[in-house]
This record gives structure tokens, C-alpha cells and sequence, in this order.
């Protein structure tokens, strides 16, 4: 029997180098896109899918992340006085009812493995998801994530998002080790290697910040090795997951943006800004002036 993925586990740890000074004083993913936080994206993307559960993986100076998942009661209550109801339900309509989110402080950035091992109690022995919110993937009718749950739920296993990215560019991300074709949306893995040499890797199939993971993850992250950074990766674990159940690559419908970086954030304002039927004209009069 598959059990259902109702539990999602966001790491929210990282200190931002690449958007400082910004991320000084502002969490890297409360940065917005249009007007809504990189954050605020990943958790609607995680509700969409079926998810109950959310856990944050915080770090210090994240305080600004807890706050936009509570009521601003001052705020609301403004809103509410001058009958700006849709304002009033951008601020409030989506905020988790009590219960259904938690905080938990990830001590010292250690990597991603270690972020997600810190989760492992809130988990128990259910799968969960895995979500990065600087990887942003737009599908105005189907998020990725619910995507992989369609797939996860017939199928079972693990599950990692991979998107094509240039055989040249292979250096900068995890790729997937395909066993078979690579022509199907879902394709069995047969490994996963970090950031490998153009000339060395087995495809152009990059991970992509969206994962589907069995709980026994937590039993290869507890005794992962760091690597030459001194961080524990995710990838380590997983592959050593893999000899003994099932990994696939899922390849999601969608466009993904590396917002981890400053040109990919700022192509996902523009594309997300193109989406919105007010904005769209003056969007395209903007960029034909610059261009």
C-alpha cells in the first residue's frame, strides 16, 4: 500500500551570499516575485499538491518568515475598516490554520542533508516532500509538485524533479543517472551524481528542488559524511538510498527558474509579471525600452 504524501519540509536555512546586502537583514526567501515572497510560492505549490503538514527549516535572522505565516492583526484590521477586501484576503486567506506548520531551528548551516535530517521527528515513518523555494517552477495549471504526487501515487518510491538544462552546465547542478530512456516523464534512476564534469556526465537531466522521499532517508542522512565543503548532501544520501528501493526522475511540465541566483530571480519577475493580465502591456512597453 502507498501511503499519501501529507507532510512538507521546506529548508529555509541558507544565508543568501549571492543576494547580499539584501539578504543582510531579509531572509533570501522572502525576496518577492511580483508581490509575493519566493516562500509564499513553494508553500501554495505544497497546498495545491494535497500537503497537511508544513516544516520550516529556519536559521538565524529568520524571524521575517515566521511572521508572513502568522495573522498581522494591525494590518488585517485596517484593511478590514477601509473594506479593501482583496487586499484583506491576500494578506490573511491563505495563512495554515494553527496546528498545521512548525519552526525548527537548523543550529548551524550544515547543507541540505543536514536540513532535512533536522525534520525527521515531525516526519515519524510517513513519506514527505521536499521543497527549495528558490526553484521556482510556473505552470499556471498544475503546480510541480501535485504533478509528482499524481505520479507518486501509482508508482511509489522516491521521487526527484529534473528539468534539461545545457550538457555544458552540468558542473552546477545534481544530475540524474538514468537506467533506460530519458524520453518519458517519469524515468528510473539508476544513480545521482553532484555537479559532474560535462564530459563525464551520464545526462543533461539536473535536479530540480522538488523531492518525494521515504522516511528511511533519515537512517542514510544520521550517519552521512560531510563533504569536502563540510556540508552533508542530500544526493549522498539518496544514492546510497537507491540500492534498496525505488528512485525516479520525474520530468515536470513547467518553466523553472534558479532564483538561487540574481539573473534567474529576475527573469522569474519578468515571466510571473507576463502572467498578470493588469500588468502585461506595461511589462512589454517596459522591456521593448531597455531591449
Amino acid at each position: 500500500m502507498i501511503k499519501p504524501v501529507k507532510k512538507a519540509v521546506f529548508p529555509v536555512g541558507g544565508l543568501g551570499t549571492r543576494f547580499l546586502p539584501a539578504t543582510k537583514a531579509i531572509p533570501k526567501e522572502m525576496l518577492p516575485v511580483v508581490a509575493k515572497p519566493l516562500i509564499q510560492y513553494a508553500f501554495e505549490e505544497a497546498v495545491e499538491a494535497g500537503i497537511e503538514e508544513f516544516i520550516f527549516i529556519t536559521g538565524r535572522n529568520k524571524s521575517a518568515i515566521n511572521n508572513h505565516f502568522d495573522h498581522a492583526f494591525e494590518l488585517q484590521s485596517v484593511l478590514s475598516t477601509k473594506e479593501k477586501k482583496d487586499t484583506l484576503a491576500q494578506v490573511k486567506d491563505w495563512v495554515p490554520v494553527a496546528g498545521q506548520i512548525a519552526f525548527i531551528p537548523q543550529k548551524e548551516p550544515k547543507g541540505l542533508g543536514h536540513a532535512v535530517w533536522c525534520a525527521r521527528h515531525f516526519i515519524g515513518d510517513e513519506p514527505f516532500a521536499v521543497l527549495l523555494a528558490d526553484e521556482m517552477v510556473l505552470n499556471p495549471k498544475k503546480g510541480a509538485l501535485a504533478q509528482m504526487v499524481e505520479s507518486y501515487n501509482q508508482v511509489g518510491g522516491n521521487i526527484v524533479a529534473v528539468g534539461e538544462v545545457p550538457q555544458s552546465d552540468t558542473n552546477k547542478y545534481g544530475i540524474l543517472d538514468p537506467k533506460g530512456k530519458t524520453d518519458e516523464r517519469l524515468i528510473a534512476a539508476k544513480s545521482m551524481i553532484e555537479k559532474p564534469d560535462p564530459k563525464d556526465a551520464p545526462s543533461n537531466l539536473s535536479l530540480t528542488g522538488r523531492y518525494i522521499l521515504q522516511p528511511e532517508i533519515f537512517e542514510y542522512l544520521e550517519k552521512g559524511r560531510a563533504a569536502k565543503d563540510g556540508e552533508i548532501q542530500l544526493t549522498d544520501s539518496m544514492c546510497e538510498m537507491l540500492k534498496i528501493q525505488d528512485f525516479y526522475g520525474y520530468k515536470f511540465e513547467g518553466r523553472r527558474f534558479d532564483c538561487g541566483n540574481r539573473v534567474g530571480f529576475l527573469e522569474a519577475n519578468l515571466a510571473y509579471a507576463l502572467e498578470e493580465d493588469e500588468m502585461r502591456d506595461r511589462m512589454l512597453t517596459m522591456m521593448r525600452k531597455y531591449v
